[in-house]
């Protein structure tokens, strides 16, 4: 009998992306499409219809391929659904909107405390206790009669199923919903009636049932295709590094690089595990075992963008940017954060550029930089040490990465080429006998110190902290 194929549906903020995977973890197709912002009544929202209009089509053409038996749906965990009478009791809010300061000043007075969830307040709408206290502002009857709150991931297994459930490591991404040491809601969330209508727990393995009727009739998929209840996207890239052995049994971090760069510690042991400060980029995740993740994060991609960032993993322009950074710390050109206000490892400092070169690859090469210099404060801030993975569209940016093991010495920095670690990591969680995404490239330090660039990027934050 021909090998049954799995479905990754990964809701990424920037694009969302089909693949279809073997069993054993070959990629078989991919297809993706960018995700669009949707202005509403009261605030931006999710592009909802249009990446179900196209989920619809591309599974469609995936079940002409060969026999699918699964679904996994991964997402990132700064959305929320909530659901009644079979369908959306408001617009899905897009976590780039700017809550009234009203709002946010109710709402942060009510906050459980960072030593309680390690869910830092965070900017825009970035946690999803956020997000509900403006829906319930905006639609007072939101959270009324058969209604339930989903995380993102979970809210496509219930349009997929009909079955609303939720999922820790969904949970436990700086949602103020959630305490890891108690493994349980929050005080806010109880008090404010959330957690009672938080949709049942499962397990980010588990099979919540077939495709509805509606479904299958749409995309020609068979009755026997599962879905399963989905997992937060960086705990994904986690079950995948967590399979090779460099990253195994040992004191190591992924960081997961994309819109966001998200650096998550997995401590050799619990004595490990650092003590995180609030307002420092800093928080504990939560993995799909209900344990703790030291983690640091910054948009780092969305950074880029807005310092005018082009191609920065292209393959052709590689040798380039390496031989432009010697050029670009010989003349002090540097990136200072934070180009996004209120987030970040300094949300108190305005970005800006100091002797911005004019050309484009001294530019990017300074960005690339940048991008280095911060990940390696948030390393510093979980405490990393030993192994450091890095995954995502940058680990092909050679600058970012050979910078990255210049300023980690005593680290062993190593690259997972292959983009599709999210997908293998939700893969290994209906498979878990099947091993890593191939063999990992450790990185060679750039050949030039950049310890003296360091030094000054960093005496440059801080005057400017300091006149702020």
């Amino acid at each position: 009998m021909p090998e049954r194929l799995v479905v990754v549906l990964d809701i990424g903020k920037t694009h969302a992306k089909l693949s279809l995977w073997s069993r054993g973890g070959d990629l078989v197709r991919r297809e993706s499409r960018a995700n669009a912002r949707v202005a509403g009544p009261h605030y931006s929202t999710l592009d909802v219809a249009g990446i179900e209009d196209w989920l619809t089509e591309t599974l469609k053409g995936f079940g002409s391929i060969g026999d699918i038996g699964a679904i996994v749906p991964v997402a990132h965990g700064a959305a929320v659904a909530i659901i009644r009478d079979g369908g959306l009791a408001a617009p899905v809010m897009d976590y780039e909107f700017d809550p009234p300061p009203e709002l946010r000043a109710t709402y942060r007075a009510q906050r459980s405390a960072f030593s309680e969830t390690g869910s830092p307040a965070m900017g825009m709408a970035l946690n999803l206790g956020q997000q509900l206290h403006c829906i319930e502002h905006f639609y007072p009857e939101a959270l009324h009669g058969d209604a339930q709150i989903l995380p993102w991931a979970q809210y496509w297994a219930w349009r997929l199923t009909g079955v609303a459930v939720s999922e820790v490591s969904s949970l436990g991404a700086h949602t103020d919903l959630w305490a890891p040491e108690q493994r349980a809601p929050s005080a806010m969330a109880r008090r404010r009636g959330w957690a009672q209508r938080l949709a049942p727990r499962r397990r980010a393995h588990e099979r919540l049932g077939p495709l509805t009727e509606k479904w299958r009739a749409r995309t020609g998929l068979g009755q026997d295709v599962m879905v399963h209840a989905g997992v937060h996207d960086s705990n994904a890239a986690l079950c995948s590094a967590r399979a090779h052995p460099e990253f195994a049994n040992t004191d190591a971090t992924l960081t997961s690089t994309g819109t966001w760069f998200v650096s998550m510690r997995a401590p050799a042991s619990e004595a490990g595990a650092p003590k995180l400060l609030e307002n420092s980029g800093c928080l504990f995740n939560v993995d799909v075992e209900e344990n703790p993740v030291p983690t640091a994060l910054f948009m780092g991609g969305r950074e880029a963008e807005l310092l005018g960032g082009a191609r920065l993993d292209d393959a052709g322009r590689q040798q380039a940017l390496v031989a432009a950074s010697a050029r670009v710390m010989a003349m002090g050109a540097m990136a200072l954060p934070s180009m996004v206000e209120g987030a970040g490892f300094f949300p108190d400092a305005a970005g800006a550029w100091r002797d911005e070169p004019p050309d484009r690859t001294e530019r990017d090469a300074a960005i690339a930089l940048y991008l280095a210099l911060m990940t390696d404060v948030g390393l510093g801030r979980i405490e990393s040490t030993g192994t450091v993975l890095v995954e995502g569209r940058f680990a092909n940016c050679e600058l970012f990465t050979r910078a990255l093991a210049a300023l980690r010495p005593r680290d062993s920095i190593y690259v997972s080429a292959d983009e599709s670690d999210v997908s293998l990591g939700a893969l290994r969680l209906i498979c878990p006998a099947r091993g890593g995404a191939g063999v990992l490239k450790r990185v060679a330090p750039l050949d030039h110190d950049i310890a003296e660039y360091r030094s000054a990027w960093r005496a440059q934050i801080s005057a400017r902290t300091r006149r702020a």
